[in-house]
């Protein structure tokens, strides 16, 4: 199972690249998930970085028969679309695509998040109002996920 977890700040340089932070990369054990990554165009516009074979189950998770056929077609066609093999160099430095990038609206401070089975890029200042509108809610979600593990210790024990 992949758990990428964790919040990095990094900057956009002139080129267009921006570092994945090592805490994040080594979290992947290139055996089990590959050694590539796609750049993807996600929910709600922000950009993410899947490790190759959890985007390859993604992309291959919408089969004939499951959703309607125009559905099925337009999802096809604008996740493949959206998406794009990329390697990083060897300093672990991303080159992010232009278009995608304007898509994702993506400026020069990024804020890397480690989430589960893959990694998000968002506008750093985006990122804290994100936290800032949701936090009540995590902690509330949070105190009732504990809840559940210590009543199901207890019923073990």
């Amino acid at each position: 199972m992949l758990l990428l977890t964790g919040e990095y700040q990094h900057v956009v340089d002139s080129k267009s690249r921006v570092l994945i932070s090592n805490k994040l990369r080594n979290q992947i054990d290139v055996d089990e998930h590959g050694s590539n990554f796609y750049l993807h165009l996600g929910a709600n516009g922000i950009l993410c970085l899947y490790p190759e074979k959890y985007f390859e189950q993604i992309a291959l998770a919408v089969r004939p028969g499951t959703t309607a056929p125009d559905e099925a077609v337009a999802f096809e066609r604008i996740s493949f679309a959206l998406a794009s093999k990329v390697d990083l160099d060897n300093q672990g430095r991303l080159l992010l695509n232009e278009r995608l990038r304007k898509r994702a609206g993506l400026k020069d401070q990024i804020t890397l998040i480690g989430v589960r089975d893959h990694i998000e890029l968002w506008n750093t200042e985006n990122w804290e109002q994100y936290l800032s509108d949701h936090m009540s809610q995590y902690q509330k979600q949070v105190s009732q996920a504990r809840q559940v593990v210590l009543y199901e210790h207890n019923e073990d024990g």
